[in-house]
């Protein structure tokens, strides 16, 4: 059954169970017709015996009368060919019987049959067959006496063993190619009738294997077909094994657009930071194959411009690479949060700290908004100090002179949230959507608002379960804003 699909495995095991419970229903209904005959048969014949012991003499004082035995015999062969008459003794012995040569295969009945019918017991009671070694069959009997003095039975077998034979002759003719017609003709109605019925249950799922076969994840809404919406309690396994898989499709298209868009994405910045890299590398190279070529021309003061020059790239060439390294470190998932309690006030005050020299050669101010009893927070402090460091950052360098950077502290519902502003240019707002994802831009002019320092502020935070927002605001500026976990 192997190459056998669903729909033909199903019929063939179905027309083996029709076939089956048809046989199983014909072998019932002739057991239970002949068994019903046989009572009906004995119910009828069961004052046979007795008729007979009253109304012959077949004893007397000598014992049995063997003419009286063979005049019954004879008459009752002729009136009823389908009976056979025994004569037995008190223990059951056979004292008296018609069969032909050969054909007694017993010397005695067991008489408890016998004597259950005679207290009356019901119907069919079977009895043995004198011509069987071990058959029964329905029969009648009575006790045959002499005054008052029983001295054996009247045993009559009712379907004796000519009737036997004439009734197999007739099945093995007529009843039995009946019966078979019968169930050749049922097993074929059942067989039509259960292949419709499979076909009808099977097509949903036909034509679920059909969606499947044509499955493809980059183009869900051509491949799938709307499934009918279950109602309340309804419990159709197929239809609920379509909407389950439907809704699977629809999972794994939209993964592999995200994953698609990943790709995008990575060869965008591939493509974004294989740029920022060569601008320096060329300023470099150019600076130091310039000192090369002329180092006998160049005077001591153009040297030590070229080498302040080759050095600055060379220092954009090391952060960048620090900075793809240690993004490279937070997405493999390899680097988990070590977290404390610790302050978030006392740390900004100290990034304040660092950051004072750059703020006053750009004439800006540094603000921090902060209450006075706010809760420590439980995080990993060397990841936040490098979250708030990358946005200091960028607010400053794009801050305009006599402007200010505002971190504000606040806390609420169990975690302290962050807020970081500037009143610079912003953020166009086509920028604004792709900011934290792998393809926003790297403005190569100002080393953008976004690029690979957001891109770490963003998966630091993931790392503790929070989110970093653009905050929109009347005005000019940027803003910034995130929550931390207090761990009460």
């Amino acid at each position: 059954m192997k190459n056998m699909t669903l729909s033909q495995r199903l019929s063939a095991v179905f027309a083996v169970l029709l076939v089956a419970s048809c046989g199983a229903t014909a072998w019932l209904q002739i057991a239970s017709s002949t068994q019903r005959e046989q009572e009906m048969i004995q119910r009828l014949s069961k004052g046979l015996a007795g008729q007979i012991a009253g109304n012959n003499q077949l004893l007397d004082q000598a014992g049995l009368r063997p003419a009286a035995v063979q005049g019954l015999f004879a008459q009752l062969m002729a009136v009823n060919p389908s009976v056979e008459v025994y004569l037995l003794d008190n223990t059951g012995r056979i004292v008296g019987h018609d069969a032909p040569e050969g054909h007694l295969k017993r010397g005695q009945v067991n008489l408890g049959p016998i004597r259950r019918m005679l207290a009356g017991e019901p119907l069919p009671i079977f009895g043995d067959d004198p011509r069987s070694l071990d058959g029964s069959k329905v029969f009648s009997a009575a006790p045959l006496r002499l005054g008052t003095r029983s001295d054996g039975y009247i045993y009559v077998v009712l379907l004796g063993e000519t009737r036997d034979a004439l009734a197999a002759d007739i099945a093995a003719s007529s009843t039995l190619r009946t019966v078979l017609w019968s169930i050749a003709l049922v097993a074929l109605l059942g067989l039509l009738a259960g292949l419709i019925a499979f076909r009808l249950i099977t097509r949903p799922l036909r034509t679920l294997t059909d969606t499947v076969r044509k499955f493809d994840s980059a183009d869900i809404a051509a491949t799938l077909l709307p499934a009918p919406a279950l109602q309340a309690g309804e419990r159709d396994e197929i239809l609920i094994l379509r909407q389950a898989f439907g809704q699977m499709a629809r999972r794994i298209g939209d993964q592999w657009q995200e994953l698609a868009g990943q790709d995008q994405q990575r060869r965008e910045m591939v493509a974004n930071i294989s740029h920022d890299l060569r601008t320096p590398l060329t300023s470099l190279h150019g600076y130091l194959e310039t000192l090369l070529v002329k180092a006998d021309t160049l005077s001591s003061a153009e040297r030590r411009r070229y080498l302040e020059v080759a050095l600055d790239q060379s220092r954009k060439v090391g952060r960048l690479a620090q900075e793809l390294f240690e993004l490279a470190r937070l997405e493999s998932g390899l680097v988990q949060p070590d977290k404390e309690s610790f302050s978030l006030a006392d740390l900004v005050q100290d990034i304040f700290q660092k950051f004072e020299l750059a703020a006053e050669a750009r004439q800006l101010r540094l603000v921090a908004e902060m209450p006075h009893s706010l809760p420590d927070i439980s995080a990993d402090l060397g990841m936040i100090e490098r979250v708030l460091t990358n946005l200091l950052d960028n607010a400053i360098r794009h801050s305009p002179p006599h402007g200010e950077v505002r971190v504000g502290l606040h806390y609420a519902h169990g975690a302290v949230q962050v807020q970081i502003s500037d009143n610079g240019p912003g953020i166009p707002p086509e920028l604004r959507n792709s900011l934290f994802k792998r393809s926003s831009p790297l403005h190569r002019a100002d080393q953008n608002r976004g690029g690979l320092g957001l891109l770490i502020v963003h998966r630091i935070l993931q790392l503790h379960h929070s989110n970093i927002r653009l905050i929109d605001q009347a005005g000019a500026g940027t803003v910034f804003r995130f929550e931390l976990s207090t761990g009460r």
